[in-house]
């Protein structure tokens, strides 16, 4: 199969590497062409549209950072719907709104194409390495039929029809910002205490405390840098897109709302591209306690690829950090 590949973020970019580590022919494009460049050497090829991408290849994949820009790539001028051929696939990586995302479907199904959402977890490391989790909605007949590309960047889970997986990365993210708010509370707390952080750090990671967050995030706050491979930004369309989720299922969400209000105090007092974990600035600052500790902290989006052979299908081993 010939791959496009639209959209080359942080994620996007690491994300398309490991599809062309992988073998196959691969058209890139992006808003910003010197982001294609390190990807172009390794011998991809640029694509001026994505209505130009869409014209070279059998499955075009998409990550962009939300729901305007998705709508934009595929229904705009110069979009995919523009070129889609019957039978050809659109894979979207992009967390998205799960309505929007049917709704897009559906017309890509009007014009014969065959849509899966699959959007990702794993953090810019995780796509570096090809061990993202990608939740996967659609036919089951289209998932499996691209799930060999997929898996380059990591494990498949299917999680359902069309939008499930928008949904469940929605939900899993729904966690991580509720943790991610709430670890720098535990973190102050712990420090005001007279808690050494490196013991209550290997405390809460063997205890009942323990996530992704705590084994992942912590070091960017102990490190000062907050973590800027994903912003303050990204982080509150985020939680927009889960509230208006909730709302529209008429389920109740005090928590995720909450967090919703410290992410959304974070933006406006730190700049919408400020870290993610500034959320947990905002507390230090507060209580005049800093949780800068000294170490040789990971910086994760840092990390380079593993060998070839160490990214084959089924190879989904843990990094630690």
């Amino acid at each position: 199969m010939r791959i496009g590949f639209i959209g080359l973020g942080h994620m996007g970019a690491a994300a398309a590497a490991n599809v062309r580590r992988h073998g196959y022919e691969l058209f890139v494009h992006d808003l910003d062409r010197a982001r294609a460049e390190p990807i172009l050497r390794a011998g991809a090829t640029w694509a001026e549209s994505p209505a130009d991408v869409v014209r070279q290849v059998d499955v075009v994949i998409t990550m962009v950072p939300g729901p305007p820009q998705i709508e934009k790539v595929v229904r705009g001028p110069g979009g995919i719907l523009a070129s889609l051929r019957p039978g050809a696939f659109w894979v979207d990586l992009t967390t998205n709104s799960p309505s929007l995302f049917r709704e897009l479907a559906a017309q890509v199904r009007e014009r014969g194409g065959r849509p899966v959402d699959a959007p990702v977890t794993g953090a810019v490391d995780g796509a570096i390495q090809g061990r993202l989790t990608l939740f996967a909605g659609g036919a089951p007949i289209d998932v499996d039929a691209v799930k060999p590309i997929l898996e380059t960047m990591g494990r498949v889970l299917y999680m359902g029809p069309s939008g499930a997986g928008a949904v469940t990365k929605l939900l899993t993210n729904q966690l991580w910002f509720i943790h991610a708010a709430a670890i720098g509370e535990c973190l102050v707390l712990a420090k005001a205490s007279g808690i050494d952080l490196l013991s209550l750090w290997n405390a809460l990671k063997n205890s009942v405390a323990d996530s992704f967050v705590c084994r992942h995030d912590v070091p960017s706050i102990f490190a000062g840098n907050y973590d800027p491979s994903f912003s303050l930004d990204l982080c509150c369309k985020d939680l927009g897109l889960i509230v208006e989720l909730a709302t529209e299922k008429g389920v109740p969400t005090d928590l995720t709302r909450l967090s919703q209000m410290k992410f959304e105090l974070a933006r406006e007092t730190y700049g919408g591209g400020a870290a993610e974990l500034h959320v947990c600035k905002l507390i230090e600052e507060a209580a005049n306690i800093s949780l800068t500790t000294p170490g040789d902290w990971l910086e994760h989006w840092t990390v380079s690829a593993a060998p070839l052979e160490h990214a084959v299908v089924g190879d989904h081993r843990q990094t630690s950090t």
